[in-house]
């Protein structure tokens, strides 16, 4: 088992608890319907990732498989699609002027994608 990928999980896993209930709790009422559901988009995007990398974490023991590349990719991709909608979703109770970062959401897609493409590659070819 890779502890550092595991521990990421949990991080993002614990976190995503965290941003849930304050987006439940605390801004249901303060953002628009829109602003809501994209807002759980990236609490559910997460949070599948986090367990994501929990598993991920466990194969990293099979002989001729780095999943590094898998992890930087994963953890790169939660950053940039969960919280861009965050900061977008949220932009209307800030103020700020962010709308640019609507770029950094479907890049983070792509990267996450890409891991899954990644790993499934990996697994196609070192593992019987």
């Amino acid at each position: 088992m890779n502890k550092t990928i595991f521990l990421t999980g949990i991080a993002f896993g614990t976190l995503a608890i965290i941003l849930g209930a304050f987006g439940a709790h605390g801004l249901e009422q303060k953002l628009s319907i829109a602003s809501q559901n994209s807002y759980e988009t990236a609490v559910k995007y997460q949070m599948y990732h986090a367990l994501f990398l929990l598993v991920l974490a466990h194969i990293d023991a099979m002989p001729g498989m780095s999943v590094k590349p898998v992890f930087y990719l994963i953890v790169s991709g939660i950053i940039a699609f969960s919280f861009s909608i965050y900061l977008l979703s949220t932009s209307e109770l800030t103020g700020l002027k962010i709308s640019y970062l609507g770029l950094m959401t479907p890049f983070g897609g792509i990267l996450l994608i890409s891991g899954w493409i990644l790993l499934g590659y990996r697994v196609y070819k070192y593992l019987d």
